[in-house]
C-alpha cells in the first residue's frame, strides 16, 4: 500500500548517523541523499540495497515535531538477531530505548520486536514475525 514515509528531522548529519547504523541492522541502506551543509531541502532516503528510498528523513530544523501519540513506523527486519541489532546501533546513536528485543505474545505468537525513538522524538519499532 505505502510507496514511501517521510520523517522531518532537525538536524540532518545526526539524523543521517542515527539512521545508518539502526537501519543497517535491518540490512537497508542509504540509496541516495542530497546534501548540501547549510542549506535547505536536505534529505536521505533509506532502502533495500540496489533500490528505491522506502524511508526518508528530510531537514527540517524549524518547526519540526514527531507525530504524536499512537503513531509509529514498523521497520521489517529479516530475524530476531537483526532486531536486536537494530536495538543496540540505535542505542548507541543517540535513540531513547522504548522496549527493548522480545518476544510481543500480545501481537502474535512469533511476533519479536524493539521499539525505540529517534533523536528527534519519532517512534519505530523492528519487528520479525515469523517462525525461526
Amino acid at each position: 500500500m505505502l510507496h514511501h514515509a517521510s520523517l522531518g528531522v532537525s538536524d540532518i548529519e545526526r539524523s543521517a548517523a542515527f539512521y545508518d547504523a539502526a537501519l543497517a541492522a535491518l540490512g537497508y541502506v542509504r540509496v541516495w541523499d542530497d546534501l548540501r551543509p547549510g542549506q535547505t531541502g536536505q534529505a536521505v532516503g533509506y532502502g533495500l540495497p540496489g533500490g528505491g528510498d522506502k524511508l526518508a528523513i528530510k531537514h527540517r530544523p524549524e518547526g519540526q515535531r514527531p507525530a504524536g501519540p499512537g503513531f509509529h513506523l514498523a521497520l521489517a527486519a529479516p530475524s530476531r538477531q537483526a532486531v536486536d541489532r537494530f536495538h543496540a546501533a540505535a542505542i548507541a546513536h543517540g535513540g531513547g530505548d522504548n522496549g527493548g528485543p522480545g518476544l510481543r505474545p500480545h501481537y502474535g505468537e512469533h511476533y519479536y520486536a524493539a521499539f525505540v525513538m529517534d533523536p528527534d522524538g519519532h517512534a519505530l519499532e523492528a519487528v520479525f514475525n515469523s517462525v525461526i
